[in-house]
Formats: C-alpha cells, sequence, structure tokens
C-alpha cells in the first residue's frame, strides 16, 4: 500500500535509513520498488513463532537483499533442508526447512500428537516452508500447502507471481491452485492492475513465456479483482481465493455443462 499510495516530494522522507519486511515475503520486485521509491535499503526477515530468525544483512549484496530471505542471527541456529522423506537435500535443491537452535521451541506443552508431527525425533521444528539453502541464507518459494500439484508437477506460487510482479500493468497477484478432473490442480492467477489498467489472459501468458517460464507452470485461467481477502496481520488469505475459483468452477460446470478455461 505504501508503494501504490506514495507520491513523490509528499513527505521528507530524509530520515529514513531501512525498511524492513516481515510477516510475508514481499516479491523481489517490489523490494527493488522499495529502493528506488523511498531511496533507502531494504530488509527482508524470515521467521517462525517457534524461533528461527533470518534477516538479510544491510550489506548484503543486490541478489541477497532481493531474492533471499536472509541466514540465521545466531550462528548457533542450525538448519537443513530435507526432502519428503526427511533426507537433507543438496545446497540448491528445493525441499522443507527445518531448524533447530537456542531460541527455538523443541514441543508444544502437554501436545504429543502435534509434537510428533511438527518436530523430529532428534528436536528439529518442520516448518512447512519451502526453501533453497545458498550456504547460510535461505530463498524460500512458499509453503508446502501452497504448491500446486499440476498431474505430478510441482508449482511454486511464489516463482509464478515473482515473475507476473514484473509485468508493467500489475499491481499485485496472488497464484492458487484450481481443482481440475484430468491434472488434479491447475494454477489460476488473481491479479489487481493498475490503476487505469487493464491486462488480458494472453497478454500475460506471453509476458511470461518472454521471461522463460516452463510451459506448466503458466496459469490456465486469470480472474481479474479489486481487491485480495487478507488476515488481520495482512497477509493474503489463499484459502478464500481458492474456495472463490472452486465456487467459480462449480457454477460453470452447472450452468454451462462445463467448466471454461482458459479465461
Amino acid at each position: 500500500n505504501w508503494l501504490k499510495t506514495w507520491k513523490p516530494g509528499s513527505h521528507d522522507l530524509g530520515s529514513l535509513k531501512v525498511l524492513i519486511n516481515g510477516g510475508a515475503r514481499l516479491a523481489p520486485e517490489l523490494r527493488r520498488r522499495v529502493r528506488e521509491q523511498f531511496g533507502c535499503q531494504f530488509q527482508e526477515d524470515f521467521g517462525t513463532g517457534e524461533g528461527l530468525l533470518n534477516m538479510t544483512r544491510l550489506d548484503d549484496d543486490d541478489e541477497r537483499v532481493f531474492n533471499s530471505s536472509g541466514a540465521p542471527v545466531c550462528a548457533d541456529d542450525e538448519i537443513r533442508v530435507v526432502d519428503n522423506a526427511g533426507h537433507e537435500v543438496p545446497d540448491g535443491e528445493s525441499g522443507e526447512l527445518i531448524c533447530r537452535g537456542p531460541y527455538t521451541v523443541r514441543g508444544y506443552y502437554n501436545a504429543p500428537e502435534a509434537n510428533a508431527q511438527a518436530f523430529t525425533a532428534d528436536g528439529f521444528y518442520r516448518t512447512g516452508d519451502v526453501v533453497r539453502k545458498r550456504g547460510r541464507y535461505i530463498y524460500v518459494e512458499g509453503r508446502r500447502k501452497d504448491l500446486i500439484n499440476r498431474g505430478g508437477e510441482k508449482i511454486s506460487a511464489e516463482e509464478v507471481e515473482n515473475l507476473i510482479f514484473r509485468h508493467p500493468k500489475v499491481e499485485s497477484v496472488c497464484v492458487v491452485a484450481m481443482p481440475d478432473e484430468v491434472y488434479g490442480e491447475r494454477a489460476c492467477a488473481f491479479v489487481i492492475p493498475k490503476a487505469g489498467q487493464s491486462i488480458g489472459f494472453r497478454e500475460l501468458t506471453d509476458f511470461l513465456l518472454q521471461q522463460r517460464i516452463a510451459k506448466f507452470k503458466l496459469p490456465e485461467r486469470l480472474e481479474i479483482v479489486d481487491q485480495f481477502p487478507l488476515s488481520p496481520a495482512g497477509k493474503i488469505l489463499r484459502r478464500e481465493l481458492r474456495a472463490v475459483i472452486e465456487q467459480k468452477l462449480a457454477m460453470e460446470r452447472v450452468n454451462e455443462g462445463g467448466s471454461e478455461w482458459p479465461r
């Protein structure tokens, strides 16, 4: 909202040195806009309520500042990226982030069933975040539950969103799974255009192909909206958007004898 409503010269920002983002990952394109519009340094903050805290450093290079979610703030924090079987994967490969450290809890009070799901036998907390690791730096791809499973091919909603954010007509975007009888799920992009702009499905997919996206990751439906449902913390409620598209598809099947896509 700050990026959208701020007008050059409307306020003296001379004292603004650093803008820190937390709660939800900020897309690389929006991080660049922060620096360009506000003339300050950007710092990404990523963590969990159970403990682990990561931050980009003020002297990091642009690649880390714009793309990563930082590195742990404590040298004693242990971080691993594991596959579905719990085996650690090499740096650069995608998997679930698990962590253990001096300020990360080792279990929930009086909740053995929850602990069995949330913690490994050796005390690592399963964050549920899908990431890639480069050294100590974390690159978040999204929540495990937000991955779109298109016929066995996993699509990171955040990866597609980051590319759509580059489109000059796009103000904001959220990509969610929509049900499909053949593939199980397909990707649907909810887009808020910039004021006075409009964007169509073919224009969007052509733009993404120019960004060299894999074709199976392309959104297969576009929904134009004025706003997103938000939590009290300001996070987009993806589950509500999934419910919206599921309801639309169901109505189309009733009214038209089958869903009509892409659109």
